[in-house]
């Protein structure tokens, strides 16, 4: 087993640690609330006390975190990890973040000598409670493989993209398709409410039909219709909007970056940029269909 270091306990992150600790690892943790990490304590983790606490001895150090400018003040800038790095740990973030930005931190990392993979993860947090993530992952194929071992055991697959900075242009792909199919999806279910349809039949015709979609499928937007997703807690936890705008965002940008249209990325963009404006913006993102209600 692995003395990994794991900075960021949020509604992914936490989850990610705890299934580590679960396989057997030594695993010291770093958020900055200490409810998070005593939850992680409480599993079995060890806490630091500084973000630089978690590298004494790690041979891997993995981060979750919300944006690029909290990944590279933590590994170049404020914090600096990488000038208090072991040349053999080896890094992971799996943080969702501009491809440029992953880049920098890659670059900073093997100017020192450290290897670096960006692994940003798909599936949401009932896939991460799960240890059911699929990892996409950018770098040199030889550090993906090394890190195999510790990302399946958090996940249930890990496909490696290209190199560094890779792994954030297919995670963000993905995310602005999910954004799509989850409007989708929620206009049609609430279409059909509205002409009087019961949403639970509405999603079985649907499944066995040519609309089925992980929206629709696994992580329904409509309250009463599946058991254990954020519709039935009054969309509370899951992937927040404000996270989802901000992926949004990072896939318009590659999208000019690299002179692909991208119109109903655009529109999901603009819809979740009002639906976060309107006071969901610390709920799931599934919430898009009380926009539709209204």
């Amino acid at each position: 087993m692995a003395k990994i270091g794991f900075i960021g306990l949020g509604n992914m992150g936490g989850p990610m640690a705890s299934n580590l600790i679960k396989a057997g690892h030594d695993v010291t943790v770093f958020d900055l609330s200490e409810e998070l990490m005593d939850a992680a304590v409480a599993d079995g983790a060890s806490k630091a006390d500084t973000a630089a606490g978690v590298l004494n001895g790690a041979e891997f150090v993995v981060s979750m975190l919300p944006n690029g400018n909290i990944v590279k003040d933590l590994y170049i800038h404020k914090d600096a990890l990488l000038d208090q790095m072991d040349s053999s740990t080896l890094v992971i973030d799996s943080s969702t973040i501009a491809s440029e930005d992953a880049v920098e931190v890659h670059q900073a990392a093997a100017a020192k000598g450290i290897a670096m993979i960006d692994a940003p993860v798909s599936g949401g947090v009932g896939a991460a409670k799960a240890g059911k993530l699929a990892f996409i992952c950018g770098g040199v194929a030889g550090d993906v493989e090394k890190a195999r071992p510790v990302l399946e055991q958090m996940g249930k697959a890990a496909f490696h993209a290209g190199e560094s900075g890779a792994g954030q242009i297919a995670k963000i792909c993905n995310n602005m398709l999910l954004a799509v199919h989850m409007i989708g999806t929620a206009e049609a279910l609430q279409m059909g409410v509205n002409a009087g349809l019961d949403p639970k039949v509405m999603t079985e015709i649907m499944t066995a039909s040519s609309g089925r979609n992980w929206s629709l499928d696994t992580y329904n937007p409509y309250p009463g219709v599946q058991d254990g997703v954020p519709a039935g807690n009054d969309y509370q936890g899951g992937f927040l909007v404000k996270l989802m705008s901000k992926d949004l965002g990072l896939a318009e940008a590659a999208a000019d970056k690299f002179s692909a249209r991208t119109p109903m990325g655009d529109l999901a963009r603009e819809l979740y940029r009002q639906h976060g404006e309107a006071g969901f913006e610390d709920r799931d993102f599934s919430s898009i269909l009380k926009m539709l209600q209204q």
